[in-house]
C-alpha cells in the first residue's frame, strides 16, 4: 500500500484532494497533516474519517520533529497544500505567511532530502515524488492582454504571493541542487463547495443571503480566472503521478471574469438587488488581472477543465444554500471544536 502525505488536507482545496485520492486510489494510505488553523475544518471530511485508509494527524509543517517522524515511516508521495492563503490577512500580518509558507515548506524539503536522497541511486527502488501546490499570484499582475505561462517571471505584489514565490524557489533549488523528485503547480482562483467564507464567492453568497452589503474593492473591474476545485484536484493527481520532476505546470480554468460581473451574477441567482453592492477602498497592491495559459497541461497530459463556469457557479451557489448549517458553524467558529469532539481523547 502506497502512502501519501497531504499537508493542509483540512483546507478547501486540500480536503477535496483528500477525498478524490481515496476514491481514485483505494490502495493508497492517505495521511492528512493539518494544523487546524482558522481555515482548517475537519467537519468537511467527516464522511471519510472512518475510512481505514485515512489517517488524520494534527500538526504544523513547521514542526521538524513531527515532519521527520512522518518521513521516517516511509512516504511515496507528498502534496503540500499547507499555507496561509488570504491576501488581506497577509497585508495586516505578514509574519505568519513567511513562517508557514516559506519556512514550513523548507522543513518539508529538508526532510525529503534526508530520507529520499539515499533512495535515488538504489536499484529497484521506487522513487518518491513531492508536489508543491502554488498560485498564479506569484506572477504578479497582467495588463489587458496576455497570459501567465510557466516561463513568466515571478513578480509577486503582496506578502502572501511573495511567500508562495519563496516556497516555489526553494522547491526549484532543492531539485537543481540535490536532484530530488520535486514538482510545482500554479493554479488560478478556485471555487466550489466548502470554501472558507472570507473568500470572494462564498463571502458574496452569504452576505447576499442575509441582506448584508457586498463589499467590492475599487471599481470591481479586477479580473480573475476561475477554476472549479474538483478540476484542479484532478489536474494535481495527474501532475503528481505523470509530471516531470523539476517542471512547473500552470492549471487554469479558462474563465476570466471581472469581480463585479461575478458579484452581480450571484445577486441575480439569489434574486437579490444590486443595491446591496458596496464599493470600498481598494486594497494596497491589488493585482488588476490574472489569466493562466494551461496549454502545457493540455499538451503533456491532454488535461482540460471539465466544469463549465456558468453551470459550476450555479451548483456552488446551490451548495451553499443547502449547507447553511456548515456555513453557520464556520462563521461562529464552532467548527474548530470538532477536533476535540472527535479526537480529543
Amino acid at each position: 500500500m502506497k502512502k501519501i502525505l497531504i499537508t493542509g488536507g483540512a483546507g478547501f482545496i486540500g480536503s477535496c484532494f483528500v477525498r478524490q485520492t481515496l476514491q481514485k486510489h483505494p490502495d493508497y494510505q492517505v495521511i492528512n497533516l493539518d494544523a487546524l488553523t482558522y481555515a482548517g475544518n475537519l467537519e468537511t471530511l467527516a464522511d471519510i474519517e472512518k475510512n481505514p485508509n485515512y489517517r488524520f494527524v494534527k500538526g504544523d509543517i513547521g514542526d521538524k520533529n513531527l515532519v521527520d517522524k512522518l518521513f521516517a515511516a516511509g512516504l511515496d508521495y507528498v502534496v503540500n497544500f499547507a499555507a496561509e492563503s488570504h491576501v488581506d490577512r497577509s497585508i495586516s500580518g505578514p509574519e505568519i505567511f513567511v513562517q508557514t509558507n516559506i519556512l514550513g515548506t523548507q522543513n518539508l524539503l529538508e526532510a525529503a532530502r534526508k530520507y529520499w536522497l539515499p533512495l535515488l541511486n538504489v536499484a529497484e527502488t521506487t522513487v518518491p515524488r513531492y508536489l508543491q501546490v502554488s498560485t498564479d499570484e506569484v506572477y504578479g499582475s497582467l495588463g489587458l492582454a496576455g497570459y501567465f505561462t510557466e516561463e513568466t517571471p515571478l513578480q509577486p505584489n503582496s506578502p502572501y504571493s511573495a511567500s508562495k514565490a519563496g516556497a516555489d524557489l526553494l522547491t526549484r533549488a532543492y531539485f537543481h541542487t540535490f536532484g530530488l523528485p520535486l514538482l510545482t503547480t500554479r493554479c488560478s482562483n478556485n471555487y466550489g463547495p466548502y470554501q472558507f467564507p472570507e473568500k470572494l464567492i462564498p463571502l458574496m453568497i452569504n452576505n447576499a443571503l442575509t441582506d448584508q452589503p457586498l463589499p467590492v474593492y475599487g471599481d470591481g473591474r479586477n479580473v480573475r480566472d476561475w477554476l472549479h476545485v474538483s478540476d484542479h484536484c484532478e489536474a494535481l493527481d495527474i501532475v503528481l503521478h505523470q509530471g516531470v520532476p523539476g517542471e512547473v505546470y500552470n492549471i487554469g480554468g479558462h474563465n476570466e471574469k471581472e469581480n463585479i460581473y461575478l458579484v452581480k451574477l450571484i445577486l441575480r441567482e439569489l434574486k437579490k438587488p444590486e443595491t446591496l453592492i458596496k464599493y470600498v477602498q481598494d486594497r494596497p497592491g491589488h493585482d488588476r488581472r490574472y489569466a493562466i495559459d494551461a496549454g502545457k497541461m493540455a499538451k503533456c497530459f491532454g488535461w482540460q477543465p471539465r466544469r463549465v463556469f456558468e453551470q459550476g457557479i450555479k451548483e456552488t451557489i446551490q451548495w451553499y444554500l443547502e449547507n447553511q448549517k456548515w456555513v453557520a458553524s464556520v462563521k461562529s467558529g464552532d467548527y474548530q471544536k470538532y477536533y476535540e469532539r472527535q479526537y480529543g481523547k
